[in-house]
């Protein structure tokens, strides 16, 4: 019933209604392991990545719907500027969506200081690990995190962006051609430590969300957005496959098409990488 909800069709000429959709998926998600999952003593250790797993199930669906429409406009369309232009339409409604799970996810974040080490466990530590490996432990503490264990700039610091972008960016589109919608789980789990570094930034305060929005969303639409095209080109072969497309004339014309939305993936990380590093912290 869940893909009842809106159709792939009417989610590329009205893709804002992507965000209350998203915020409507990652808000149950997160009430369902906090109010039910959250007093067992073994099941709350993992609720981090419980809250991910039950969002990717509600929005699998679309996501599916979404990547086969595409796929089908590689069959009937010729025209390359055309198909790009055609994707982009996706690509639009998916950010939107993004942007629901991480504003729902911040909200429920401030909204319920208690559980949020709880819920996003595994968020804080990848925050603590990314921002604070020197002072990984302290990060954890200062943030609720039970220890178990015991910074560059300028150019160096785009590089490594980068190149950390790349390695998602690869594992999103060997996810997306392996189990085809199933790269969402990855998108999510990145809406999900956006909405911790959110809550952190917010010190909890709801008043600073669209501070600490404007802050993460200035350089991570952009940075998210690549993300969704390389996920749309390997969902785009794994349906061509599943559809028996990759057959005769039109198999080169899909892998192209693949292809092509591989390099842009790769040239907006790299747009995504620089504003990170020379233009965020200016603003912010």
């Amino acid at each position: 019933m869940i893909e009842l909800f809106i159709k792939a069709k009417r989610a590329e000429r009205h893709p804002w209604e992507l965000f209350f959709i998203g915020a409507f998926w990652a808000s149950v998600a997160l009430l369902l392991v906090t109010f039910f999952f959250g007093n067992d003593s073994i099941l709350k250790e993992g609720s981090g990545l419980l809250v991910v797993i039950f969002t990717v199930i509600s929005c699998l669906p679309f996501m599916y719907y979404i990547i086969k429409l595409e796929e089908g406009k590689d069959v009937e369309i010729d025209d390359s500027g055309r198909l790009i232009k055609e994707h982009s339409k996706a690509i639009h409604a998916l950010i939107w969506m993004f942007l629901g799970f991480v504003v729902a996810f911040s909200f429920w974040y401030m909204v319920l200081p208690e559980q949020a080490a709880q819920n996003f466990n595994f968020q804080i530590k990848t925050f603590c690990a990314i921002n604070s490996p020197s002072n990984y432990n302290y990060c954890l503490d200062q943030h609720g995190i039970p220890i178990t264990t015991g910074a560059v700039t300028g150019t160096n610091a785009v590089f490594a962006i980068f190149a950390n972008n790349i390695s998602v960016l690869i594992f999103t589109i060997v996810f997306s051609l392996v189990f085809g919608a199933g790269a969402i789980f990855i998108l999510v789990w990145n809406a999900s430590v956006i909405a911790a570094a959110i809550g952190i930034f917010a010190k909890g305060e709801l008043v600073d969300l669209p501070l600490g929005l404007l802050r993460y969303m200035f350089h991570g639409i952009p940075e998210i957005g690549a993300y969704f095209i390389g996920a749309l080109a390997g969902g785009i072969i794994s349906v061509a496959v599943i559809r028996k497309d990759l057959r005769g004339e039109g198999a080169w014309k899909i892998l192209q098409d693949s292809l092509t939305l591989m390099i842009i993936a790769i040239v907006v990380l790299m747009v995504a990488a620089l504003m990170e590093v020379y233009l965020t912290p200016l603003m912010f």
